[in-house]
């Protein structure tokens, strides 16, 4: 029997023990063993819950329990989420975390530290909710050498493009609506500004180099200035606008970067859709692959962290590889990468805009107050420096394909 502790029993941890005692048999089945429950940590009582028996308020009440050999770790945040899960390590207790923000900032160390204790940190669950991407790039694509990932990492970002696309919406409507329905938090600048998709971003980005991406030095811009006008075009020009998280591989170095995108609808993630998530890998022998799924909620979420508990408790003692180590990855500066912009200005700056740029694709959606256009390829800092010296610039998105 595998004994388990729950750290926090929100929506994520009270997940995790629904899943375990709805599957319970096939889950032992999996296992090779029994799963069970000993322990809920949480600052807060439940009475009335099937499970309150189970709920203590100390730690160490966990960590000095010596049949406890597998922590989920569901608090989110750093501390004492970081505290919890070293000392448990330490220990020689396995511990699976939902947790993204601590696995982006000290992934590589908690890694190792379980290496050293013949134990295993797991987080299967900190990018992608339920849809399985950790394990495909620890295991099924060992043979590969990975160039490419670009993901949609946040569901209600995806929420609220999606309506804006659909329904011709402001954002503003569009973030409230989601607020109202509960996709989107009260204070959702983590979601809405990139944060969130920016440590996931850097936590398969490390897993794909071997080497540690710091999400602090990841360019990110969220999807605050996307407004309806820039639907019209995309319409017009067969695309869809997503917020993309992508880190990939040039010939001049190696880069990560969260920010809306321009999509065709040949791109295989034209049609993800509402809060669903996806992620897109390319690897120089097996090619394209994508992982498709429920990004968030409670019980996708949880059903990831017992996925890392059966693989605890089929390697008892022993320590599941995984290829993360603390030497950061050289990252490029996002003003040297190449591409395509999707550019409006004001209607008068149309001549000056077709002089700067040079070489132009007009794209006529009907707006008369403006000019819109497509560039040729060019490097961000050049972009910047034409857009620049023209003025008038309403916005502009950057076109992936």
């Amino acid at each position: 029997m595998i004994q388990v502790a729950v750290l926090g029993y929100g929506t994520v941890g009270s997940g995790v023990v629904e899943v375990i005692e709805t599957n319970k048999a096939v889950i032992n089945k999996k296992a090779g063993t029994e799963l069970n429950i000993k322990y809920i940590l949480d600052l807060r009582d439940f009475p009335g819950d099937p499970y309150e028996d189970k709920v203590v308020h100390d730690f160490n009440m966990i960590l000095e329990d010596p049949e406890v050999t597998v922590i989920c770790e569901t608090m989110g945040g750093i501390d004492p989420a970081y505290t919890f899960s070293k000392k448990a390590l330490l220990a020689g207790k396995s511990v699976c975390t939902s947790n993204k923000e601590l696995v982006a900032n000290h992934g590589s160390e908690l890694i190792q530290l379980a290496r050293e204790n013949h134990c295993n940190y797991l987080f299967e669950a900190s990018v992608g909710g339920g849809i399985p991407i950790i394990r495909p790039l620890n295991y099924s694509l060992t043979a590969e050498k990975l160039d490419a990932i670009t993901g949609i990492l946040n569901g209600t970002t995806n929420y609220i493009l999606t309506k804006m696309e659909e329904d011709g919406a402001d954002f503003a409507d569009v973030l409230k609506e989601a607020q109202e329905k509960g996709y989107a938090e009260r204070k959702p600048e983590a979601d809405v500004e990139g944060y969130d998709a920016c440590r996931k971003i850097a936590i398969l980005s490390s897993l794909m180099k071997g080497k540690t991406v710091n999400y602090e030095k990841i360019y990110t811009e969220g999807i605050t200035k996307i407004t309806s006008a820039d639907f019209v075009y995309a319409k017009k020009m067969k695309r869809s606008v997503k917020l993309l998280a992508m880190s990939k591989g040039t010939e001049d170095g190696f880069f990560a970067m969260v920010a809306p995108f321009m999509i065709p609808k040949e791109h295989p993630l034209f049609n993800v859709k509402g809060v669903f998530n996806a992620v897109y890998v390319h690897g120089n022998m097996l090619g394209d692959s994508m992982y498709y799924g429920r990004g968030a909620g409670k019980l996708p979420t949880a059903s990831a962290v017992v996925s890392d508990i059966v693989d605890c408790a089929r390697h008892p003692g022993k320590t599941i590889m995984c290829f993360w180590d603390a030497e950061q990855v050289e990252l490029m500066n996002i003003a040297d990468t190449k591409r395509r912009f999707f550019v409006r200005v004001k209607a008068e700056k149309k001549e000056e805009a077709a002089a700067v740029f040079s070489s132009i694709e007009e794209v006529d959606a009907g707006l008369t107050e403006e000019f819109a256009f497509i560039t040729a390829v060019m490097t961000e800092k050049e972009f910047d420096e034409k857009i620049a010296s023209i003025g008038g610039s309403i916005n502009r998105i950057r076109l992936e394909n």
